[in-house]
């Protein structure tokens, strides 16, 4: 059992930045991977970026350059450092996280608007 809450949402300008915030709690022995996706009005759930417990990074292509998925062990968090946001990135943004016996867990989502 995992729990994951998100923070760090807003409101910004575009070309402005957020930071997200992911921390996890339970059994977090059992990932193996951590992951943000984005979900617009009308629109399926997508993936954004990933990390795995070995550090190795995936984005989708229209982030690339622009957005970075971190972890602090410490604190158990993963982080997703928005820079440039853009209209199109609006969304509702989840945390999932990968368990080593795959099962996948999601936090609440936290509200992402990029307007002028």
């Amino acid at each position: 059992q995992v729990q994951l809450v998100e923070s760090g949402g807003g409101l910004v300008q575009p070309g402005g930045s957020l930071r997200l915030s992911c921390a996890a709690s339970g059994s977090i022995f059992s990932i193996y991977a951590m992951g943000w996706y984005r979900q617009a009005p009308g629109k399926q759930r997508d993936l954004v970026a990933t990390i795995t417990s070995g550090g190795s990074t995936n984005y989708r292509d229209s982030v690339k350059g622009r957005f970075t998925i971190s972890r602090d062990n410490a604190k158990n968090t993963v982080y997703l450092q928005m820079n440039s946001l853009k209209p199109e990135d609006t969304a509702v943004y989840y945390c999932n996280a990968g368990s080593r016996i795959g099962v996948d867990y999601w936090g609440q989502g936290t509200q992402v608007t990029v307007s002028s």
